[in-house]
């Protein structure tokens, strides 16, 4: 097991190379994100006008909720991933199986479609060539004799080097390359998320009803949850502790009867009787350490989620960047919320390793539970992740699962700090 505790360990000196350098890193990272999404939006984009053609001699029309699904599924994935860098994007309704509603569930997810499968894509390949382009024609002079006759060029395809004073003015270009990189991807960065956030969040005005009814719900479960824990408490002491406890008083009673004239006796019986009472220890220990673990007490959670990781089969890496510690609850959601994805990946997933990554951000905090296993994990099919769902709702936070069929899997959660 690897763990990594970024607010623990010294960190290096800050200066204006760092911060220099941090933006355009990020917005980089941001648009290699982008990317990910732009093409697959790209593809499906290409699927609509095909289909509204069948549509017009009737053939498309059985079509119409699968393209919906698939225009969902993206921009899904695209929600995720700006809620991955900032406020969380709420998730939107389940689609409707019927033609006419489908299409109009998805009509503001269609316009992020065009412009994200288009403009975004373009302005996102564009953001990722421009370092590529600075370190080609920066390192032309070093390289540039040694090209075919007919790629003597900058990254741009011109002006063609025939010397070496000419394979300079090359290299000047890629310093404005370096200063377009360093400028450039915060700013598109920023503008896919603006746009994202805009065309993919609720739409203005939206009945604030439909709130209501979530947070509703989500309390009614967080209630349905706690009698189920009341309930697996009392079973747990009537079954366990109190058994035991039961048993050492007989026993104890029964040593009173026969120690005047069987001491031997009842000094084995004695010894039943502490075999006894350890065993009920033992059971009212474990019905603690499940209502609040109290590990947490007197160790930070990414120690307590070290301790975790350590006692899983799967080797389990560690990283944790939480400054702070937040509120009792929202730890203890978030230590079952890793107990039961470890769980689930040491029974289910067949995978080689996995890791766990707790960070602190804009005020939440982030876990996520990835593993290189089978996939195909259901948050909403009954199993265990399903709890997992109650248990983060119940704090108004989010779960996100990613498990393709065949891996990777990927569990992640966000929850308010303070909650």
């Amino acid at each position: 097991m690897r763990v990594i505790d970024r607010a623990a360990a010294p960190r290096p000196p800050s200066g204006p190379g760092r911060g220099l350098l941090r933006a355009p890193v990020d917005g980089l990272r941001s648009l290699l994100g982008a990317l990910g999404t732009a093409v697959p939006a790209f593809v499906v984009l290409a699927l609509v006008p095909v289909v509204a053609a069948l549509c017009l001699v009737g053939l498309g029309i059985p079509l119409v909720p699968r393209v919906s699904r698939a225009v969902r599924a993206v921009a899904d994935r695209e929600r995720g991933r700006l809620s991955r860098v900032g406020a969380v994007v709420a998730e939107a309704e389940p689609l409707p199986d019927w033609v006419v509603p489908s299409v109009r569930a998805t009509a503001r997810e269609l316009g992020w479609l065009a412009w994200h499968g288009t403009c975004g894509l373009a302005l996102a390949a564009c953001g990722v060539m421009l370092p590529l382009n600075a370190v080609h024609d920066l390192a032309f002079p070093l390289y540039w004799d040694v090209l075919p006759p007919g790629e003597i060029t900058a990254a741009i395809g011109f002006p063609t080097a025939r010397d070496g004073r000419e394979a300079l003015l090359v290299s000047g270009i890629g310093l404005g390359w370096a200063v377009l990189a360093l400028i450039a991807p915060p700013v598109l960065a920023g503008a896919h998320v603006a746009v994202g956030r805009a065309l993919l969040g609720p739409a203005p005005g939206t009945d604030l009803t439909l709130r209501v009814i979530r947070l509703t719900a989500t309390r009614a479960a967080a209630l349905d949850a706690h009698a189920v824990e009341l309930r697996r408490i009392e079973r747990s002491l009537h079954d366990g502790a109190q058994n035991h406890l039961v048993a050492v008083n007989l026993l104890v009673g029964a040593a009173r009867r026969v120690v005047h004239r069987d001491p031997a006796a009842a000094d084995a019986v004695l010894d039943r009787a502490q075999e006894a009472a350890e065993q009920a220890l033992s059971e009212l220990r474990a019905v603690v350490r499940a209502i609040l673990p109290p590990v947490l007490d007197d160790r930070t959670l990414g120690d307590a989620v070290a301790a975790l990781a350590a006692n899983c089969p799967v080797p389990c890496a560690v990283v944790s960047d939480v400054p702070v510690r937040s509120a009792a609850s929202v730890e203890a959601t978030a230590y079952f919320v890793v107990a039961e994805a470890l769980t689930n990946i040491a029974r289910h997933s067949g995978a080689r390793r996995a890791e766990v990554r707790i960070e602190q951000r804009e005020g939440r905090l982030r876990v996520t539970i990835s593993d290189d296993g089978r996939g195909g994990a259901d948050a909403r099919g009954g199993s265990g992740l399903d709890g997992i769902r109650r248990r983060v709702e119940a704090h108004d936070g989010v779960l996100l699962v990613s498990s393709p069929v065949g891996g990777p899997t990927a569990v992640g959660v966000s929850l308010p700090c303070g909650s």
